[in-house]
């Protein structure tokens, strides 16, 4: 009886730095009710209990995974962690709503995967946000229509423009930091979500020119060559170290037009003609906030929606950051490996 008189979804959010942007996503939703906050940081909890009196706020995160009261939880704690806290979130019959990458090995997917189908209530999406661009939604439209004829080569690029983030922050901390899983898979999954294609095969590059000298030990570019499945051909770079703002190039060529994302706007040419100029698409771009998805996210869970995300789209891209990162190690081409 007391479970009727409350909320439906009561959530738990784990790490305060782009998880902090959760919240505003859950308290869109009137069948949602945030009553936890965690971070491991002494001056974050401070902080949120001063902006969100009323919830609770631990240090440690089994506090809210081990909480039979709480249905749904958001992982936005350091890369590193992500998989050990959905595991035990999922076998303590929670939904997971993860920042990106899902996890850090192929392993960890596998593991995670395989405690997914032995609970298929359960919801399980992540934070690739770049599917709520009006821009970009407007683009898989009119791929989906025909307006850019057959697409056979389509590019993107994560220009991060943050150098700091990794020579300072966090992630040059970690034992393990993948720029591809932690930046270019919003762009991986872009391209596959844009032209409904996935990636059989993959070949790699990278290095750290622009990072070195610093603590940080990994490749800070990337750059990938993408095989599809129907034939196109794609790229893909993850670029953490570029003295450029934070932006997401793309370009998609068809056998009718081409689109080419601009950072003021985008532009669908449909001639080849170099006095035809090509049509401004000014819709928002990004257009977006970090917690714009979980409204979705907590419908799915409602069994009111389908997800904007679905699972199986975040283990393919996933699949193609794993597959990239061992090309790029190898110096080999590596096949694809569905998750």
């Amino acid at each position: 009886m007391r479970r009727a008189q409350r909320r439906l979804v009561r959530t738990g959010i784990i790490g305060l730095g782009v998880g902090e942007k959760h919240i505003a996503g859950y308290r869109r939703h009137a069948a949602c009710e945030v009553v936890a906050l965690c971070d491991f940081d002494a001056k974050k909890r401070a902080e949120a209990r001063r902006k969100y009196p009323g919830l609770a706020v631990c240090a440690n995160a089994d506090e809210i995974l081990d909480d039979p009261g709480i249905d749904a939880v958001s992982i936005a704690s350091y890369d590193n962690y992500h998989h050990d806290q959905i595991v035990k979130a999922l076998a303590n019959n929670k939904h997971v709503f993860v920042e990106k990458p899902l996890c850090q090995s192929e392993g960890e997917a596998k593991g995670i995967r395989r405690l997914l189908r032995g609970k298929p209530r359960l919801v399980l999406s992540s934070n690739l946000i770049l599917r709520m661009s009006p821009r970009f939604q407007w683009l898989r439209k009119a791929i989906t229509q025909g307006k850019l004829g057959v697409p056979y080569f389509i590019e993107g690029d994560y220009n991060y423009g943050r150098l700091h983030k990794i020579t300072a922050g966090w992630r040059g901390k970690l034992d393990f930091y993948s720029v591809v899983q932690g930046g270019a898979v919003h762009v991986i999954d872009l391209l596959m979500w844009l032209t409904n294609d996935r990636v059989v095969e993959v070949a790699a590059f990278g290095n750290r020119i622009a990072s070195a000298h610093s603590r940080f030990k990994h490749d800070d570019m990337v750059v990938g060559i993408l095989k599809f499945r129907s034939g196109m051909v794609g790229k893909v770079s993850a670029n953490f170290g570029c003295v450029f703002p934070h932006f997401h190039t793309l370009s998609v060529y068809g056998t009718r037009g081409t689109f080419v994302n601009g950072l003021d706007h985008g532009q669908l040419f449909k001639s080849r003609e170099p006095g035809v100029p090509p049509a401004k698409v000014a819709l928002p771009y990004p257009g977006v906030e970090k917690g714009d998805l979980i409204y979705n996210f907590v419908e799915t869970i409602l069994g009111r929606a389908e997800p904007a995300v679905p699972v199986d789209d975040v283990f393919a891209a996933m699949s193609v950051c794993f597959a990239l990162d061992k090309a790029a190690k190898s110096r080999r081409c590596v096949s694809v490996d569905c998750l």
